[in-house]
């Protein structure tokens, strides 16, 4: 059994097909098909149940995978320990960040993390902060950005404060409230909202603003994109509370104060127990911000 036969089974499992499979491995399908066969006849199971339209995980093969990649991440591990006593960073950092991070100009901090370890790899994942912390906690993910609303902090996983700000008003420039210099929630009771889905960490900040003004609000159009949202304020459908840089260069929309607005706050996470070196490696960049 190979470290390359668990890679190719772990990526099919993740894809959920053997040909995205094998692009991601850069391989041919065929060369992918027949090492999963071959390891397929090494363990004298079947991993995979195949038809025609679907590739599923058999029972075997969801016990194999979940070994596979505590292996795989061991082998990884190993690599990058051994290159870290010579004073070289290796390994792939895995990378969360919600699309609405401010704190960090992550192309600048990729470009400075790149430059000092040039042999290290980034994948980068953009998500919302539940799932960004969820994903560290559980060791898909390496390092997150994300944003909580005041009050709250990340659980489960080590953490630094970034950035703390109070969220304003994105409207469209032809509302009636986009030239006043400052809002209070009350002036937005009546104003129909585009915000974060439900039950998100994004969406939690508004309502509990509202809540605790005990004031009511309208949230017509929920999505998980910032870009979208933003995209129905500057068509005049609604408004919303965003962090001021994410707003102020969209065409169309209008950004004003809030006195009494949410305050969101943005942190850095990261395992509590045995961060990688390249793990280390990026916080350190993070930390010259």
């Amino acid at each position: 059994m190979e470290l390359q036969q668990m890679r190719y089974v772990v990526e099919v499992a993740e894809t959920g097909s053997f040909t995205r499979a094998a692009e991601r491995c850069h391989v041919t399908q065929s060369a992918l098909s027949h090492q999963i066969a071959a390891l397929e006849r090494t363990i004298g199971e079947r991993l995979f149940a195949r038809t025609s339209r679907s590739v599923r995980l058999t029972e075997s093969g969801e016990a194999f995978v979940a070994s596979a990649r505590v292996a795989l991440a061991a082998a990884e591990k190993a690599v990058e320990d051994a290159t870290a006593v010579a004073g070289r960073v290796t390994g792939t950092l895995r990378l969360g960040v919600i699309p609405t991070v401010v704190a960090v100009d992550v192309p600048r901090v990729l470009v400075r993390f790149r430059d000092a370890h040039p042999h290290a790899r980034v994948q980068l994942q953009v998500g919302n902060s539940d799932e960004i912390s969820r994903a560290v906690r559980q060791g898909d993910l390496d390092v997150g950005l994300l944003g909580l609303r005041e009050h709250v902090e990340p659980l489960g996983v080590a953490s630094r404060l970034l950035r703390r700000e109070r969220l304003v008003a994105a409207l469209p420039s032809g509302h009636p409230l986009a030239t006043r210099a400052q809002l209070a929630l009350s002036d937005l009771r009546d104003a129909v909202f585009a915000d974060f889905p439900a039950g998100t960490s994004g969406r939690a900040q508004s309502d509990a603003a509202f809540a605790a003004a005990e004031l009511p609000r309208d949230v017509a159009f929920e999505m998980d994109s910032a870009q979208h949202l933003l995209g129905l304020v500057a068509a005049g459908l609604a408004v919303s509370l965003v962090a001021d840089a994410v707003a102020t260069k969209v065409p169309g929309v209008v950004t004003v104060p809030v006195s009494d607005g949410p305050v969101r706050i943005e942190y850095v996470v990261w395992p509590e127990l045995a961060a990688r070196t390249v793990t280390r490696a990026f916080l350190a960049v993070l930390d010259e911000e």
